[in-house]
C-alpha cells in the first residue's frame, strides 16, 4: 500500500499507463461506485498524460444508456434493472472498445445517448491517433461483458457512507431533494454495487486499487511491475 500526495497518485498512475504498449490506442477502465470520484479522477489523469504528450479520449459509461424506459422496465429500484438493465454494452463495443481495440480501425463516436434528457445522440465519428489512451470511467466496469476488453484496470475505492454524503450535495439539483437522492443511493445503487462485489469482485481484477475516502491524501496499491 503506497500513500502520498495526490500527485503523487496521479504519477504512479501515467508511469502504468506507460508501462502499456499494445498495437492499439490504450483502453483504461476507471470503475468505482457513484460519486466515489471516478471522473475527478480521470480528469486529473488526462492533464498529466497529456502533458506528456499522450492524446486522450475521455468518455462514461454513462453516455452509453439504454433508454429510459428500458433502464427501469423491471423497477426503479432494483438490482435487475440498475445492473442488467441500465447500458447499451452492443453499442458500446461497436463505436468505442472494438474500434480502438486489436484490429479496430481507430474511427468511434463518444456517446449514443444524453443521460439527462434521454435523447439519442449520433456524434460524428472521430478517429482516435494510435497512441491515444481512452480514460473510461463509469460502474460496473470489470463485469464479464467488458471486462476483456481493458488494457488497464483502476478501481476507485470508497465507503458508501462517503460516496453518499458527497451525492447529497452532487445530485441533490438533479433529483429534488436530498431525499431523494439517499434513497436512489440506499435502494438502487449500493444493492447493486453489492451484488457486483459480490460475483466479480473487482478488486482482485484491478490493476490498481485508489482508496478515495480521502481525495487529498489517497492511499493505493498498484499490481502490475
Amino acid at each position: 500500500m503506497i500513500s502520498g500526495s495526490r500527485e503523487k497518485l496521479l504519477t504512479d498512475l501515467a508511469d502504468l499507463v506507460a508501462l502499456v504498449e499494445p498495437p492499439h490506442p490504450i483502453r483504461v477502465a476507471i470503475d468505482g461506485r457513484p460519486a466515489s470520484g471516478k471522473t475527478t479522477l480521470a480528469d486529473e489523469l488526462a492533464v498529466v498524460l497529456r502533458a506528456r504528450g499522450r492524446p486522450v479520449i475521455q468518455t462514461s459509461i454513462d453516455n452509453f444508456l439504454r433508454p429510459r424506459a428500458e433502464r427501469y422496465r423491471r423497477g426503479e429500484f432494483t438490482i435487475e434493472s440498475n445492473y442488467h438493465d441500465s447500458f447499451d454494452f452492443e453499442a458500446l463495443h461497436r463505436v468505442l472498445l472494438n474500434p480502438l481495440g486489436p484490429g479496430g480501425d481507430l474511427r468511434y463516436q463518444p456517446t449514443i445517448r444524453d443521460r439527462v434528457t434521454d435523447v439519442p445522440l449520433n456524434p460524428p465519428w472521430q478517429t482516435a491517433h494510435p497512441d491515444a489512451v481512452l480514460l473510461f470511467d463509469g460502474v460496473f466496469l470489470m463485469r464479464p461483458e467488458l471486462n476483456n476488453h481493458w488494457d488497464l484496470r483502476l478501481l476507485v475505492s470508497t465507503t458508501f457512507e462517503v460516496t453518499l454524503a458527497r451525492a447529497k450535495i452532487r445530485d441533490q439539483a438533479e433529483y429534488g431533494s436530498v431525499a431523494v437522492v439517499e434513497r436512489r443511493f440506499r435502494h438502487r445503487y449500493h444493492p447493486s454495487q453489492q451484488h457486483y462485489l459480490d460475483t466479480v469482485d473487482p478488486a482482485s481484477r484491478a490493476d490498481a486499487v485508489i482508496h478515495n475516502d480521502d481525495p487529498a491524501h489517497p492511499t493505493w496499491t498498484i499490481r502490475r511491475p
